[in-house]
């Protein structure tokens, strides 16, 4: 257990338990990426799983992740399916197209590809359903630091560049968004995203794969995007204006963002007006 500098009674909670296997790590906030490296630096078994303070594990989670390992040794990521507070399982409204590219169990080949296929944005897994062997980080190098947007998603497409990932499509996992302090819902600009350097890296180095360089390249742009509508919901429109003039921006990003710059401004100004059009006061996602 990590304790980055929290202000809570959480770390008195963590002392109560007398469990050999249970240790505390104190720290001054430093942030997520941070402490992932703290804890993963620190951990003493060969798989690193990760689950946050408001996520949960179903009670069959370690025994699926274990499964995947045995049958994927060589895999570089194991990860699940999972639910949140508003939907049964992340897979439920992925089209045919897309759920062709996901096993029921199995491996997934190409990461890039399955998650251009989705423009809402609806990731497969998240952080506290996936595990990753230690091996890999000390491979890859860890979360990098001075982020709290995109860190976990730049550190799977580091990997996916080099490994295929294992996953199963059962429900292991609960993402609970709406909590407070979620990043999810974190309104403030950012300067970009941390896959945007790693990617443009790779490509310069040639350490991207033939197979799979076209779909990464767009990849790229779509995190742009989405990153560009984090910071239009932020108040910063300036990466949005810049991707909207851009000719290598696909037209349905350009419409994405202006559907976002318009809600956005509607909410702002009209809140009154925003409340009878979407019937509450929020912009839409």
């Amino acid at each position: 257990m990590v304790n980055d500098g929290s202000t809570d009674k959480s770390a008195d909670v963590v002392k109560s338990f007398s469990d050999a296997r249970i240790r505390l790590i104190n720290q001054k906030n430093a942030g997520v990426s941070v402490a992932r490296n703290r804890g993963i630096n620190e951990a003493k078994s060969e798989l690193i799983a990760f689950l946050d303070a408001d996520d949960e594990w179903m009670p069959d989670y370690l025994e699926t992740i274990l499964r995947l390992r045995e049958k994927y040794p060589y895999a570089g990521l194991y990860a699940t399916s999972l639910k949140t507070e508003f939907i049964d399982n992340v897979l439920m409204d992925k089209d045919k197209e897309l759920r062709k590219l996901i096993p029921d169990e199995g491996l997934i080949l190409n990461f890039f590809k399955v998650n251009l296929k989705d423009i809402s944005h609806k990731d497969i897994f998240y952080t506290s359903s996936v595990t990753v062997p230690k091996k890999i980080f000390l491979e890859i190098g860890g979360f990098q630091t001075g982020f709290w947007w995109g860190e976990d998603i730049d550190m799977w497409g580091r990997i996916a560049l080099k490994y295929p990932f294992a996953y199963s499509s059962q429900v292991c996992a609960v993402y609970y968004q709406n909590v407070v302090n979620s990043a999810a819902y974190r309104r403030k600009p950012v300067k970009g995203h941390p896959l945007l350097n790693t990617g443009k890296e790779a490509l310069k180095l040639g350490n991207v794969s033939p197979e799979i360089v076209k779909d990464f390249e767009e990849y790229l742009k779509f995190v742009e995007m989405c990153t560009a509508k984090h910071n239009v919901e932020a108040g910063d429109k300036n990466l949005a204006l810049n991707l909207l003039i851009r000719k290598d921006i696909k037209l349905s990003y350009k419409k994405l963002l202006i559907s976002t710059i318009v809600s956005t401004m509607i909410e702002t100004n009209f809140p009154a007006f925003s409340q009878l059009l979407f019937g509450r006061t929020v912009s839409l996602r």
